[in-house]
């Protein structure tokens, strides 16, 4: 298989060989379509985990607004999905958003947009591994942090097998989650105890000792987009997956669309039920969703909710570490790192797994799950946020120069989405809690320093994005 290394942004790709490139990590093997590349996709965004683990926070800050957060949530990411699919299948490759940005924006807004990668990749699976125990008490009382940890170093050991197998694997949990959400909105819809009224002039307890409510104000709704857009995140994923996909110039953009559209329909329709269902706004605002399903029905049905999420969530890790570990895989191959690391992560066993950047990204997730954890949801609103700003910011370059005529699936009504979505994640940004901006900001100052004393004195042999051509 061929190399491609990026150049300058004005410049072209020229192909080179693996010996051209000093022995570059071994290329990952195309074995997965749309259907393959959906279920693992969805599995990481991993809708039900997202509604059992990050909704109830939300329906604590935003109380029945919670619905209508993720709506607009939802609708804003239609265009970062669009600015992903023309991306991911102009450039397709394992490193993502970096080589993605790194080629249209040079490569230091690469490195930049690496790190905010990282951030993400390296936080989320232990923030949804944590709500594990919660869901296990009927059975037994388990340790938060404890079993969030098990979970992550049990995903870590899933992820060093065949991706093929992991795929279908998946599949099985993926259909016990989306069982339990679909339950879940049946016996919300089954029991409604409030005014439909309130989705769309939402409420937030004011006393929860007295029962009283308040309108949700605007800024508060804002500053909680954060959280829904964490909530949503995952469908940009797929990109993280395309040199192992199966002609991917089209396979990443359908795959990108597939799942935000069945994620957003398996988290938004429950939380919905669960708003409409809740007996009062101070139940919804306890976040306690076993507790309603077990009012709604019986102690037998909110186990066995309880169970199937319990297996939704060591799905979500299971492919979260796998397609996380392909991002660090490609910094390997890109030369980010001093030779002996780069030549460790690019290590690829006989499952064709890169396993030590498998190892890279589960271990250290276990042991995130020590970690406050309020802390890393507010720094993942920040990365995630920061994310598709880059993106969309790429996306606007991606019709220039000798990328104008590269073979790529093209958004409706560019430039205009882009622009909308880059003042919607600046607006954003400037609501959140001042602490995650400024330990975000920190790691990126730290990362530009590593930029100017190590990879810009070494860029002819550092930090130069190769693309793996593809044989479509």
């Amino acid at each position: 298989m061929a190399v491609e290394t990026t150049p300058p942004p004005s410049g072209t790709l020229t192909p080179v060989t693996l010996e051209d490139v000093g022995g570059a990590p071994a290329p990952l093997k195309r074995s997965i379509g749309v259907v393959g590349g959906t279920l693992l996709t969805l599995s990481c965004l991993t809708p039900a985990s997202s509604l059992f683990v990050i909704v109830p926070g939300m329906f604590a800050d935003l109380g029945s607004g919670t619905s209508l957060a993720l709506v607009v949530a939802a609708v804003l990411c239609i265009g970062v999905a669009f600015c992903y699919s023309e991306l991911g299948t102009l450039i397709p490759s394992a490193g993502g958003e970096y080589a993605m940005v790194g080629t249209l924006m040079g490569r230091f807004m690469g490195w930049l947009v690496f790190i905010i990668a990282t951030i993400v990749v390296m936080i989320v699976p232990p923030i949804i591994a944590l709500g594990t125990a919660d869901y296990l008490t009927s059975i037994a009382t388990i340790d938060t942090m404890w079993a969030g940890a098990a979970v992550m170093i049990l995903a870590t050991i899933m992820g060093l097998l065949d991706l093929r197998a992991n795929a279908w694997v998946t599949g099985v949990f993926l259909a016990l989650e989306v069982i339990a959400a679909a339950i879940v909105a049946f016996l919300g819809f089954g029991n409604v105890h409030q005014s439909a009224s309130t989705l769309v002039k939402p409420e937030v307890v004011a006393d929860a000792a007295a029962g009283t409510t308040d309108p949700l104000k605007m800024g508060l709704l804002i500053a909680g987009m954060a959280g829904a857009l964490f909530a949503l995140q995952g469908f940009s994923t797929a990109v993280y997956l395309a040199e192992e996909m199966e002609n991917p110039r089209r396979t990443v953009s359908r795959t990108v669309l597939w799942t935000l559209g069945l994620g957003g329909v398996i988290l938004i329709v429950p939380t919905i039920a669960i708003s409409l269902g809740a007996p009062s706004q101070a139940a919804l605002a306890e976040g306690d969703i076993l507790g309603l399903v077990e009012g709604w029905s019986n102690h037998g049905m909110a186990t066995f909710i309880g169970l199937c999420i319990a297996l939704a969530i060591i799905n979500a890790g299971v492919v979260m570490v796998i397609q996380n570990s392909r991002v660090v895989y490609a910094s390997a191959r890109d030369k980010a790192w001093p030779e002996p690391i780069n030549r460790a992560f690019g290590k690829v066993n006989r499952f064709g797994s890169p396993w030590v950047s498998t190892l890279v990204v589960g271990v250290p997730g276990a042991l995130l799950c020590f970690v406050n954890l309020d802390i890393l949801g507010e720094v993942t609103g920040v990365a995630v946020a920061a994310l598709y700003l880059t993106v969309a910011l790429a996306v606007l370059v991606a019709r220039r120069g000798v990328h104008k005529s590269g073979r790529a699936w093209r958004m409706p009504l560019w430039p205009v989405i882009p622009v909308l979505l880059i003042a919607a994640m600046i607006y954003v940004l400037t609501e959140q809690p001042m602490r995650a901006l400024e330990i975000t900001g920190g790691i990126l100052v730290a990362a530009s320093l590593y930029w100017v004393l190590y990879l810009r004195p070494r860029q002819e042999t550092r930090w130069n994005i190769k693309l793996m051509a593809d044989d479509s």
